[in-house]
């Protein structure tokens, strides 16, 4: 099943975007369903203003959700931080794009230099090691966009489409609608489900979930609908969720969803 249909558009901006680094993380986007453009300038200039006027150009064509964008240019010395310089462009030119940074200096004497570099930036802006998991790059992106795809599978077999409030699980290779999940009951699922896909392990506080719950004891009502929730989904699936199983109780804290292993 695909986790959504929405597709994001990356940038990816790297003077090695033929490495193997580079190209595992084309792939994970690929599959996660985005659209990858890796900027590929002809060589007429130094690497760093090369690329400089290459992305430059790119986001004013393509208009991407993201991009992806590496620190260093080249083996200049000049040209180590050359990525924070096309960064300065890109976020007085385009203040509210998503951009991650993709350095080598997480370590060293070099970090506190390309940290400067992306914190002083009033935009959205972060910074991730270039030997980090392509999963940890997807995670990040999901932060920065932050927005959530139209449908979102949780685990294997359970697919909530947010546009037409409905859940669907697979069964023999067919979806089948859950027509019991909808309402107040939809909603809940739908709140778990879009923290979990923008931060996997993150709980989300009662208060947001109650507003979805009536009655003068919100939190017992919000425990009922969160119980028929996982028993509606289990009944479909053939199966019957526990009480750490699915949606589980942080105490005194919330909710956080937790996928079914296949």
């Amino acid at each position: 099943m695909s986790q959504h249909t929405s597709q994001f558009k990356i940038l990816i901006v790297d003077d090695e975007w033929e490495s193997p680094i580079v190209a595992a993380v084309v792939r994970r986007l690929d599959r996660e369903g985005w659209r990858t453009i890796v900027v590929k300038p002809a060589s007429r200039w130094s690497i760093g203003d090369e690329f400089e006027a290459a992305a430059l150009y790119a986001v004013e064509e393509e208009r991407p959700d993201g991009v992806l964008l590496d620190v260093r240019f080249g083996e200049e010395k000049e040209e180590r931080f050359q990525g924070l310089a096309i960064l300065s462009k890109l976020v007085e030119r385009h203040p509210s794009l998503p951009i991650l940074m993709f350095t080598q200096y997480t370590q060293g004497p070099d970090r506190e230099t390309v940290a400067a570099g992306t914190l002083r930036q009033g935009a959205p802006v972060d910074f991730i090691d270039k030997l980090a998991s392509p999963e940890e790059v997807i995670l990040r992106f999901r932060r920065l966009i932050g927005t959530s795809p139209e449908h979102i599978s949780i685990g294997s077999r359970i697919t909530l489409d947010s546009a037409a409030k409905l859940i669907y699980v697979a069964t023999d290779g067919a979806p089948k609608l859950v027509d019991e999940i909808q309402g107040m009951k939809f909603e809940i699922l739908r709140e778990l489900a879009v923290t979990w896909y923008k931060s996997p392990g993150e709980l989300v506080p009662f208060a947001r979930l109650e507003r979805y719950s009536e009655g003068e004891d919100p939190r017992a009502s919000l425990r009922v609908r969160i119980r028929e929730i996982k028993d509606s989904l289990g009944a479909a699936m053939g199966q019957r969720f526990g009480a750490s199983e699915l949606i589980i109780n942080v105490r005194d804290q919330g909710y956080r969803l937790s996928p079914p292993s296949d």
